[in-house]
């Protein structure tokens, strides 16, 4: 047992007397209230401002946030003037432009309303051009070579498609103005940017595309988004004994516990009562701010657990899912809980990702609004523009698999993808069965129907309605798998900015689109049924994407063999598949599509690389630190314990052979620990000197660092695991994953 003085036995009395933190929900007259009296509170949505905004400018708001029309600055001061009227109202003093830097968080500078008018009285201001731009100090984020890294100036804009909300913490209110963050020229320093542009593509391309099969009076085609967040909740006493974990966001040492995950008795079972309040107090903030938290539940490994909200535009969902990984850190302190979204924070049990649900949908005037063009219709028509949809998505992630597995390519991201837990770096896609069938079916056919729609009843796919109910379509274990109206993108990363890789993915969906337009145009050229030329021309889709469709299990060591048979790639680390977005490919894509400059796809790469380093680095000298700090220190303390209590024994005549066996043995881990640690070293040394060459730094780390840090890994748990408690300083995994 470990010694009362032990910070290990601190922590856990601690961790076995902390009461529960209850929060009171809202009450009206001592009445606690139902979420959807009080949901949104603290968002001012746009049917909120229709009551205060005189009509014409609310009618040209609304045309920039619904149909992503360019504002018009005319309006800017009246809409403003709403803003800091609601916001005072609400007790609010300062307002900052919000914004997600290429650093995967989100970033804000306050500003108070408090001014002087000319009589140098004070008065509360917001003028049109504060709620327009600011211009923060752009010098300390990464852009990746977008600037000088002495010139400061950087813009920040507001982005009217997200709602303005106030942020309530400390006991203070302050107004988030969403904003993207661009350079002195207008490049994109930010990820929202780069997603708003992939987002206008889209829709722009996939307009076309069904003015041209039938589908008039579409003002807009919008994606929508669903983030299911994964993440583990541990006690912060255990959390700040842990430096790897502080530093790292990852366990760098620690033996796996007799029990793990195996007993399968975590995933949906009741949720611990702190857990419970915790995650209860989260959803009190997110409902507040209008992010609509529906679903929480226990997950496979111990101590994880997961929160999924209802599809909303992917612009705004990207937004939500920032502010609930930031709340969920938050509002867990309170509970004396440490939040962790790390990808692989606990080796020997799962880890966490980031299942993004996307869609498209149309928005219009006539009964064509609302529909989810991934979802099978009633009518033949309807469902050959289903699978026209559904091509052009397969068609995308078929051509920029390599650009997809860049965009979840970090290095919490590259410990998770692979390990049986979650889908591997193979990009792949699965579509059930049911859907399976239709399309090697279309694909078959040798000669091109006369009648598309006798095609289709012939096929038994005039009608889909089996697809929705395919239960095949949940397939665990694939990257990219349909799930009935929508693809479920299962592999990036539980710490991520969705940002990022859904931008990739509208990109490569967007040139599908276009690509699948012009074969379109040219069938039509010489066949009279437009149904006719789409189904011609969804064929040729199916049969060049067969490739990418993958119905078994990703698992299997021999998906691994079959996809290289297949022509598909398997890049394992992270610097190979952020390299792909240094392909001709990518380049000729973004060129394409006008999402990212030539300079701005380069500075995504080179950020990217750049933060990989500096994460292995800080992994490597964590490692060091802790090895020299407190685990030899340990393991020299124990032994000295056993030489003592041998010596003692042997002046006594007692048969100490048992204790000096313990003793030889432990002395020769702690011999093959401090080897390894000094070949860490050597090791640390070097790829700090490869510093000029970043791409030959990374590849450096991401093979001989990360072995290394292995090895070493495995001799301090091999010590973990003999070492007295009393003197093993760190917590351990049982006592940070099976709290009491």
């Amino acid at each position: 047992m470990a010694s009362p003085n032990n910070p290990r036995s601190m922590a856990l009395r601690e961790v076995t007397t902390r009461p529960v933190r209850i929060t009171p929900r809202p009450e009206e007259n001592g009445v606690q209230q139902p979420v959807s009296a009080w949901y949104g509170c603290n968002t001012l949505s746009l049917r909120q401002m229709r009551a205060k905004l005189p009509k014409s400018v609310y009618q040209k708001l609304a045309a920039a946030i619904r149909l992503g029309k360019k504002l018009d600055s005319d309006i800017a001061p009246t809409v403003a003037q709403v803003i800091k009227e609601w916001a005072i109202s609400r007790g609010v003093s300062h307002f900052t432009h919000w914004f997600q830097p290429q650093t995967g968080l989100t970033a804000e500078k306050h500003d108070a309303f408090l001014n002087f008018d000319e009589n140098k009285l004070p008065i509360e201001s917001f003028t049109g051009e504060q709620l327009i731009q600011s211009e923060p100090d752009a010098s300390s984020f990464p852009s990746g070579g977008l600037r000088a890294t002495w010139e400061a100036r950087g813009y920040t804009a507001w982005n009217p498609s997200s709602p303005v909300f106030i942020s309530e913490t400390g006991g203070t209110k302050y107004l988030c103005v969403p904003s993207v963050f661009i350079g002195y020229n207008g490049e994109a320093l930010d990820e929202v940017t780069p997603l708003l542009r992939s987002s206008d593509v889209l829709s722009a391309r996939a307009m076309e595309l069904l003015e041209i099969i039938g589908d008039k009076g579409v003002l807009r085609v919008t994606t929508t988004l669903g983030a299911e967040q994964e993440f583990f909740l541990i006690d912060r006493a255990h959390f700040a004994l842990r430096p790897d974990l502080i530093m790292a966001n990852r366990a760098l040492v620690g033996a796996p516990p007799p029990r793990g995950q195996q007993l399968e008795d975590h995933y949906f079972g009741g949720i611990p009562e702190r857990v419970q309040a915790c995650i209860s107090e989260v959803e009190l903030e997110l409902y507040k701010l209008g992010v609509p938290i529906v679903t929480r539940h226990n997950e496979v490994a111990p101590c994880q657990f997961e929160m999924a909200p209802i599809f909303e535009d992917t612009d705004i969902a990207t937004d939500h899912n920032q502010l609930v990984m930031a709340i969920l850190r938050k509002v867990a302190l309170r509970h004396g809980l440490q939040a962790i979204v790390a990808e692989k924070p606990f080796a020997g049990v799962n880890g966490s990702g980031k299942h993004c649900n996307w869609s498209m949908a149309i928005t219009s005037d006539n009964d064509l609004d609302g529909t989810n063009l991934l979802k099978p219709g009633k009518t033949p028509h309807q469902n050959l523009r289903f699978l026209m949809f559904l091509a052009a998505v397969l068609k995308g992630v078929h051509k920029h698999a390599g650009l997809l597995r860049a965009g979840i390519a970090t290095s919490g991201n590259e410990h998770r993808l692979g390990a049986n837990e979650a889908p591997p770096a193979i990009i792949s896609a699965f579509v059930g069965s049911m859907l399976t069938r239709v399309i090697e079916d279309i694909a078959a056919a040798k000669t091109s129907p006369t009648n598309a729609e006798q095609a289709m009843l012939k096929l038994g796919v005039a009608k889909l309605p089996e697809v929705e109910q395919d239960n095949t379509d949940r397939n665990r274990t694939s990257p990219f798998a349909f799930t009935g109206a929508k693809f479920e993108f299962r592999a990036v990363g539980g710490s991520q900015s969705i940002a990022f890789p859904v931008m990739l993915l509208q990109a490569a969906v967007a040139e599908a689109i276009s690509d699948l337009t012009e074969k379109l145009r040219k069938e039509l050229k010489t066949i009279k049924s437009t149904d006719d030329a789409v189904l011609k021309v969804v064929r040729a889709a199916f049969k060049e994407t067969a490739a990418v469709r993958f119905e078994g299990n990703n698992y299997a060591d021999e998906w691994v063999v079959e996809a290289q048979r297949r022509g598909l790639l398997n890049l394992r680390r992270t610097p190979e598949a952020l390299a792909q977005l240094t392909t001709d490919e990518a380049k000729s894509l973004f060129k394409s599509t006008g999402i990212l400059t030539s300079v701005e796809l380069e500075s995504r790469y080179h950020v990217r690389l750049e933060r990989y380093i500096k994460d292995i680095l800080i992994e490597l000298h964590t490692i060091q630190e802790m090895v020299d700090t407190q685990i030899l220190p340990a393991s020299y303390a124990y032994l000295g314990s056993i030489a003592s209590a041998a010596g003692q024994g042997h002046a006594a005549g007692i048969n100490m052979q048992p204790l000096v066996d313990a003793a030889n043995a432990t002395s020769k881990l702690v011999a093959t620990l401090q080897k390894k640690r000094s070949e860490l070293a050597k090791v640390t040394t070097k790829a700090e000197a490869l510093h000029q060459d970043a791409a030959a730094q990374a590849t450096y780390l991401t093979s001989t660092g990360c072995d290394t840090m292995a090895e070493v890994r495995d001799a301090a748990d091999a010590l973990e695991l003999v070492v007295g408690d009393e003197y093993w300083p760190l917590p351990r995994y049982r006592e940070m994953l099976f709290p009491v």
